[in-house]
């Protein structure tokens, strides 16, 4: 029979956590203390206790930059997993009985894929709040946000992130094609796209120019459900996001003769004079992308 352990097991801190979480996410002692609103020296003393705690080193360091430790990626996962807890479990008890309306814009693809979910865990939290969806592609939303339409919105962007927004979540763009398809072989190339103003379809012919292949649209849709369609039934690739691949989908690159494509940015801008219910729903909209950060399920 083992003998019972005399002193109890160490509790990670939650601020700790959200300060690794943020120097894992910004590579820089510096950019993360602002995120948190902490010194540099507080935020390197945070780190120390961590990994006097836990007896590893979780950051690589050297005069430039700051990586991640093969336990540091390991500990990454697991914070980004208790902090999206904390977070659903303070929503259940402390958040106070607010109401209002909530003018939220997103992209078709993340409408489709990602706010049900949403809307209706946000739904069991704030009763009395209600959404109003508007999906429409990233340019015209971030359109409708600086003109007021909008008290928050979801934008994909390659680069150049506006200054008034934060990342939600960063991933590689690639070619989808169908399981087992030929559309890829076939000269020339048979892409399916979105309408002008996509950061994805911009990318995808930036690169195909690039590389000099020939190639033609054969389909296009502004809905994501349309994109798969056309992926399916073998007629064309299409530039979707890696999370998007799966089941009867593959992703194809150089090795099918195809250019590699960018990563790109799902963003968020909330209006500057947000109310208590636009606040709480873009916590809830964070809180969800930090439990998809560590779990790859929405």
């Amino acid at each position: 029979m083992n003998a019972p352990l005399n002193h109890p097991m160490p509790l990670l801190d939650l601020d700790v956590l959200r300060t690794f979480v943020a120097i894992a996410e910004t590579g820089s002692f510096t950019v993360a203390a602002s995120a948190v609103f902490r010194t540099p020296s507080a935020v390197s003393m945070q780190i120390k206790r961590l990994e006097e705690l836990l007896g590893v080193s979780v950051f690589a360091r050297d005069a430039r930059s700051v990586s991640l430790t093969q336990d540091g990626q390991m500990l990454l996962g697991y914070a980004r997993r208790i902090l999206a807890l904390n977070r659903e479990a303070v929503s259940k008890f402390v958040v106070p009985d607010i109401s209002g309306i909530v003018r939220l814009g997103s992209p078709d693809d993340y409408g489709e894929r990602v706010l049900p979910n949403v809307l209706r865990r946000f739904a069991k939290t704030h009763p009395s709040i209600a959404v109003d969806v508007t999906i429409d592609m990233s340019s015209n939303l971030r359109r409708r946000m600086a003109e007021r339409q909008l008290d928050i919105t979801l934008f994909t962007v390659c680069r150049n992130v506006p200054s008034d927004a934060e990342i939600l979540l960063t991933e590689p763009v690639v070619w989808a094609g169908a399981k087992g398809g030929s559309a890829h072989l076939r000269e020339p190339l048979p892409v399916s796209l979105w309408e002008e103003g996509c950061v994805w379809r911009a990318d995808a012919l930036e690169a195909l120019g690039r590389e000099g292949r020939d190639y033609r649209v054969a389909y296009m849709s502004a809905h994501t459900a349309g994109q798969r369609a056309a992926i399916l039934a073998d007629l064309a690739i299409a530039p979707l996001p890696k999370s998007f691949i799966g089941e009867e989908i593959v992703a194809l690159g150089p090795n099918e003769g195809l250019p590699v494509l960018s990563n790109y940015n799902l963003a968020m801008i909330i209006a500057s004079d947000a109310s208590a219910p636009v606040l709480a729903a873009a916590d809830h909209i964070r809180a969800t992308f930090e439990a998809f950060r560590a779990t790859g399920t929405f």
